[in-house]
């Protein structure tokens, strides 16, 4: 395990690109050695944290070990293949690995090829209030459900992949997270233009439970919500504010013939107050420097999801 700093080259330095930028320019763990990004006028960016800015890709390696790749989603492909052939093999890539399911298998299968480290970045994994959350759902005698709702008014900057990709990916893959496999996909929509824009699914868990996730970029409202139904509770997690509160169920005991009944108890869960995209880069800058980190989302995870979305998609449209 290394404790020289990471030599990291950061891709994109849009609004994505620009939080990277700040939080990698603070790891001591780091050496942010470059930035890219193809308008120049991005340079501005980089010179205020100290970083060497280029808008154009050099012919030969790149002096950096890993790259964070936060360009638009649907450039990914070419990039991640221009960093591979430039001998970089660590690669953390924003959500989602592409803008189609077969362009993302292109990037994995290109990974897998040279043997190259590749996180996804489904930042609501480091959400600390999910992390808490999925310790509470192992720890019940059964969850039945989750409902994730997620919305929020399209931004200006995201124009070539629908709600499905952009927002509802995030809830897909912590179903798949604390949930499980899924075996069966239902889903309804809303399209406005050639763009799905609300989405409705139900995902049927291979243990049995269910997830119900809808996302909109129709509203200018902003929920980021998870309620989990359990046999012995139910859960309120607000990822925007980190609180999480627990309603138990209440009991009824039959002392000496006679019955009485146990009122149902409401729990609030302290959650730690970190930022989710400094603990995913500390993940991803450990698992490059050889660290085992738990719940990792490597390309599998990636996969996954992109496959339930194409699912999704499909059913909306049909």
């Amino acid at each position: 395990m290394s404790s020289k700093p990471l030599r990291v080259g950061l891709f994109g330095l849009g609004k994505m690109g620009r939080n990277h930028l700040r939080v990698l320019s603070m790891l001591k763990s780091v050496e942010l050695a470059l930035a890219f990004d193809v308008d120049a006028n991005a340079a501005t960016h980089a010179a205020a944290v100290g970083v060497p800015f280029i808008s154009e890709l050099p012919d030969a390696n790149l002096d950096i070990e890993a790259a964070v790749v936060c360009t638009p989603t649907s450039t990914h492909p070419e990039f991640v293949h221009a960093l591979l052939a430039r001998g970089v093999r660590k690669l953390f890539i924003e959500k989602p690995l592409a803008d189609t399911l077969e362009r993302a298998q292109g990037i994995v299968a290109a990974c897998e090829a040279v043997g190259a480290t590749l996180q996804v970045g489904f930042i609501e994994r480091f959400n600390t209030a999910v992390q808490e959350l999925k310790k509470i759902t192992d720890r019940s005698q059964q969850v039945v459900s989750l409902d994730l709702t997620r919305t929020n008014r399209v931004s200006s900057r995201i124009t070539d992949v629908d709600v499905i990709t952009d927002l509802m990916i995030h809830d897909i893959d912590l179903a798949l997270h604390i949930n499980g496999p899924v075996v069966d996909v239902s889903a309804h929509g809303f399209c406005e233009g050639e763009m799905i824009d609300l989405a409705s699914a139900l995902l049927t868990h291979k243990n049995g439970r269910f997830s119900r996730i809808q996302a909109s970029r129709v509203t200018e409202k902003k929920i980021r919500m998870i309620q989990a139904t359990c046999l012995d509770m139910f859960v309120d997690c607000d990822l925007l504010r980190k609180e999480i509160l627990i309603s138990r169920q209440s009991e009824t005991k039959q002392p000496d013939g006679g019955a009485y009944v146990i009122s149902s108890a409401n729990e609030v869960v302290e959650v730690r107050p970190q930022e989710a995209l400094l603990l995913e880069l500390q993940a991803f800058v450990g698992a490059c420097q050889g660290q085992v980190v738990p719940g990792f989302p490597d390309a599998a995870a990636g996969l996954d999801a992109q496959v339930i979305c194409q699912k999704i998609r499909e059913a909306v449209l049909r």
